[in-house]
């Protein structure tokens, strides 16, 4: 598997060690029946208790060197499965990190989380066994029928006949586990889905009274991921105890078998002790294979769906050929005539939208809900590239920049404020790592989020997950002050002013029009969007004017509708 070999490599001389340990463990526990035979045989047999000394001696002697080959091979085997786990996982994170949005589309985040942890677990487990026991089980099961065959050739007819019908057990056991095994996961991901979506919108839930239904939709996730666990299950609850039978019947016969030889002369008290060791220890080896099946097939669909992630398209190329997005700033922005298609949709969000913000303008963007403002935004930053025409960043196209130099020239306060756990401080320290107390402050005061100075701890004062202690307009005004305190001249404003009241989003509106930034406001409202230098007005994805509110009002419909129905009907 790609998987593996991209991690294997780098702990080359510790697998190879561990399996050399394995190797040789496995031959210890060989010579364990071997050597009884010969206690039996040379001591037990003929009365003589040098024989019974000489030879248990060497049977200690194997078990001892067996034991300190199995304590390396578990030392080597933990301490390189967990590295190459944690790498996994870094590596995975990094890649999710680096999604284009077309990648972040396409997995769910709850699937994300799954293959992150759970399968990402699968997969350290299997790398743990193979170096563990994984190579132990077929060197036994190979070499007891060969060292029964070389005790006595008769009784190992019994040993070939079972091999091969646990072999078929195990073949047709992976065929049917394998889709099993995959559908098991997906039900896993559902599950995550479901309780990370109730864990989100807990409050919503409650708001609305719907805690009976999110409890039924649970209760139907729960029960799949239950009726496909029991469906991954149920053939191995079928073939193990009918290979433990295959093997039990195998070493009956061999008793019986065994004795008739002896009556015969045939073969010694010893050889068939031996031989019956070996049958346990065919048992135990088969048994194992099984298991060792068993997870390579669920460790197959967890590579699959690891490798999903691997295999998503990265975010656009970071060969920033001015050397770097630190070279590089705009305060300029122009769109020309782009038309845009989300992956999957046929129906474009965008068509046909031209419009330019110059340096130090301010541009408001207007339009019913789905008429695509906020897909304007996601363009500009360069989440997705345009399907027809262009966008220009200081005169340059988006397209020939990389990501991160687009989005280190562009802020943006989002609709929905995201702030995570930690201190005001922190979250501000997003827009400029730099930022010192005074920096923060200038932003805080554009941003009207004077509220801060109130709290006990000031720019210190500590976040819960998602900002749950504060209220929704206080998260808007820290969002808008992060964005403020970022170096990029162009801010956007995603209706970011929206949980604000009227009397604080005209304090934050007049602030910003008077700082010296490009600003692009996305808004519903007139009353907020008249203000600007110009206005871009939307309608289900095409430009339906563009022009100031004056102008505006005498040439567009829609605008005029709009404005009639807040501020006239108002």
């Amino acid at each position: 598997m790609n998987l593996y070999r991209r991690y294997l490599p780098k702990y080359k001389r510790s697998f190879v060690t561990a399996l050399l340990c394995v190797a040789c463990e496995a031959l210890c526990d060989l010579l364990g029946p071997t050597l009884m035979s010969r206690v039996i045989n040379d001591g037990v047999g003929p009365g003589s208790l040098r024989g019974v000394l000489t030879w248990g001696g060497w049977m200690m002697l194997a078990t001892a060197c067996g034991a300190g080959f199995a304590i390396t091979r578990n030392i080597l085997a933990s301490r390189v499965s967990q590295r190459i786990g944690a790498e996994l996982r870094e590596d995975l994170f990094g890649k999710v990190m680096n999604f284009s949005e077309s990648g972040a589309d396409r997995i769910e985040s709850g699937s994300l989380i799954t293959r992150l942890t759970n399968d990402t677990a699968q997969v350290t487990q299997f790398i743990n066994g193979v170096m563990r026991v994984f190579l132990k089980a077929p060197i036994n099961c190979i070499g007891s029928i060969a060292l029964a065959s070389a005790l006595n050739l008769r009784l190992s007819l019994i040993v070939y006949g079972v091999a091969a019908a646990v072999g078929a057990l195990i073949f047709f056991s992976m065929k049917l586990s394998y889709p099993r095994f995959a559908a098991l996961q997906k039900a896993t991901d559902r599950m995550n889905t479901a309780v990370q979506e109730y864990l989100t919108g807990v409050r919503l839930v409650k708001a609305f009274g719907t805690t009976g239904q999110e409890a039924g939709r649970f209760a139907e996730t729960n029960g799949e991921l239950r009726r496909r666990g029991v469906a991954s299950q149920r053939i191995i609850t079928v073939t193990s105890p009918v290979m433990t039978l295959a093997v039990g019947l195998g070493s009956a016969a061999a008793i019986y078998w065994g004795s008739r030889l002896f009556e015969a002369d045939l073969a010694r008290p010893g050889d068939i002790s031996a031989f019956i060791m070996y049958m346990a220890q065919i048992l135990t080896s088969l048994l194992m294979i099984t298991n060792i099946f068993n997870t390579f097939v669920r460790t197959r669909a967890s590579s699959a769906r690891i490798a999903e992630i691997f295999g998503c398209p990265d975010d656009f190329p970071s060969d920033c050929p001015d050397g770097g997005p630190g070279n590089f700033s705009a305060r300029g922005i122009a769109f020309e005539d782009v038309t845009f298609t989300y992956p999957g949709s046929s129906v474009p969000a965008l068509e046909g939208v031209s419009f330019s913000v110059s340096p130090g303008e301010k541009l408001a963007v207007i339009g019913s809900t789905g008429s695509g403002k906020s897909t304007l935004c996601w363009l500009a930053l360069r989440f997705y590239d345009v399907s027809g025409g262009r966008i220009l960043l200081g005169g340059r196209d988006i397209r020939t920049l990389p990501a991160e130099a687009v989005r280190g020239a562009v802020a943006i306060a989002p609709q929905k404020a995201a702030l995570f756990s930690g201190s005001v401080a922190d979250n501000l320290r997003w827009g400029d790592p730099g930022a010192d107390e005074a920096d923060m402050q200038a932003a805080v005061s554009l941003a009207q989020a004077g509220f801060i100075g109130e709290m006990r701890g000031g720019f210190d004062s500590l976040l819960g997950a998602g900002a749950v202690n504060l209220s929704g307009g206080q998260k808007q005004r820290v969002s808008i002050a992060r964005a403020l305190l970022k170096p990029g001249g162009i801010l956007i404003l995603d209706d970011a002013t929206g949980a604000l009241d009227a009397v604080t989003e005209a304090k934050v509106r007049n602030a910003l029009l008077a700082a010296d930034r490009t600003l692009i406001m996305v808004t519903q409202r007139c009353a907020a969007a008249m203000f600007a230098d110009k206005i871009l007005v939307l309608e289900d994805g095409r430009p339906a004017g563009l022009g100031t509110h004056a102008e505006l009002m005498d040439a567009c419909d829609v605008y005029r509708q709009i404005y009639q129905s807040q501020i006239e009907s108002a």
